[in-house]
């Protein structure tokens, strides 16, 4: 096992990225990037093709200079120096082991290059191969290990060298569904042993939230939110992580009152909600949008006394084994989506029944106006969750 990290202080940051803009002649691919990564800490870049996340991570590497901003590794600028000198270790989709290498002398090649004594290389490689669960196969060639082994091969080598971070670039996008579960789970269990930092980026949400300390969700070069997998699926901070993270009902509404951290928000035909006032500075007068996720969603035949409910249509209904995927309509059009579950009793929903939809104040967020249409959302719910930017 790598010798215990030092005890720091919570939030001691490993990697502190200042204020980054990196660009390709006019195009921006990365705009005021401004966070701190900690020691220990499983953080995950998360977003869609082209959003920056991937050229963020190479900054950090040393295989791209920041055209702005700094770059600091330990407290230690390091925006203009080269990757072989910084102590930071990439693990990239295609694993790049030595085919002529056992899985032994892979993992042996880096501190053998530095020159380490004998006694030591074979500590640390034992120890690494006990952690990655494969000191069994130590003898064998990466063609005889399945994708899962060879990954966890790359891990050990990458990890070897004892680095203050380790960056992994969609590593898993090659394994096939059922690898790949497996080894999200894999990864974390080794983060947690070897108590190093890990840097992971992503474009699957699942794996964001199964592993990762706290995440960043990237959009179009920018970092929309950093937080943890509760707070970005809970608590979304704009409608585009929203949509991004999970599946979101959005309903067009228009701000009627803030008092403190509580809003009063009016839906279609004057249906007034109350909910959390986020921090966007939502202000009486203003259009919003009311978010609440489709396992929120509190479904009834005959609504809630007091007008406490909104009347919808049920347009279809889908089986997913664990819940029944209920697509809805507003009097105004507005499409939602409910997950009814086994602990529901409601009778047999089918389309064209009318629906009560209600759900408890802390359930719902104020999202500050913005497209709804986002890259990553369900392809089911995209046909149903597209609408137009609520009307200020």
């Amino acid at each position: 096992m790598p010798p215990p990290r030092p005890s720091a202080p919570p939030g001691d940051a490993v990697i502190t990225v200042e204020h980054v803009f990196k660009h390709f002649g006019e195009f921006a691919a990365v705009r005021d990037a401004h966070f701190s990564i900690r020691r220990g800490e499983f953080f995950s870049m998360l977003g869609p093709s082209g959003c920056g996340k991937t050229t963020t991570l190479r900054m950090i590497a040393g295989f791209e200079e920041p055209s702005d901003g700094r770059i600091l590794l330990e407290g230690r600028d390091v925006s203009h120096t080269p990757p072989y000198r910084r102590n930071v270790n990439t693990v990239f989709q295609h694993y790049a082991l030595f085919p002529h290498m056992s899985v032994h002398d892979n993992v042996a090649f880096g501190p053998r290059s530095q020159k380490v004594a004998k006694a030591e290389v074979e500590k640390r490689v034992q120890d690494l191969l006990g952690v990655v669960r494969l000191t069994n196969f130590a003898h064998r060639k990466p063609a005889q290990l399945s994708g899962g082994q060879q990954q966890r091969v790359a891990l050990a080598r990458a990890l070897v060298n004892y680095p203050s971070a380790l960056l992994l670039d969609e590593p898993l996008g090659a394994l096939d569904l059922k690898l790949r579960q497996a080894m999200q789970i894999e990864l974390k269990r080794i983060q947690r042993e070897v108590r190093i930092t890990f840097i992971y980026v992503t474009h699957d949400q699942e794996e964001a939230l199964t592993m990762s300390d706290r995440i960043a969700v990237m959009n179009e070069g920018r970092v929309e939110q950093i937080g943890t997998p509760e707070e970005i699926y809970h608590s979304p901070a704009t409608v585009f992580v929203a949509n991004f993270i999970g599946s979101a009902n959005l309903l067009p509404a228009t701000v009627a009152e803030v008092r403190g951290t509580t809003a009063t928000a009016v839906l279609a035909r004057d249906f007034r909600v109350e909910l959390p006032a986020g921090t966007w500075g939502a202000k009486a007068g203003t259009g919003a949008w009311v978010m609440v996720r489709p396992e929120r969603l509190q479904l009834s035949a005959t609504g809630a006394p007091g007008g406490r409910s909104l009347p919808t249509t049920v347009q279809h209904v889908v089986f997913q084994g664990p819940v029944v995927r209920c697509g809805l309509r507003t009097a105004d059009g507005t499409q939602l989506v409910a997950h009814v579950g086994p602990e529901d009793t409601l009778p047999e929903v089918r389309p064209g029944q009318t629906l009560y939809v209600s759900w408890e104040a802390e359930a719902a967020r104020l999202l500050p106006p913005g497209e709804t249409t986002a890259v990553g959302i369900d392809a089911d719910d995209r046909s149903t969750m597209e609408r137009a930017t609520p009307q200020l």
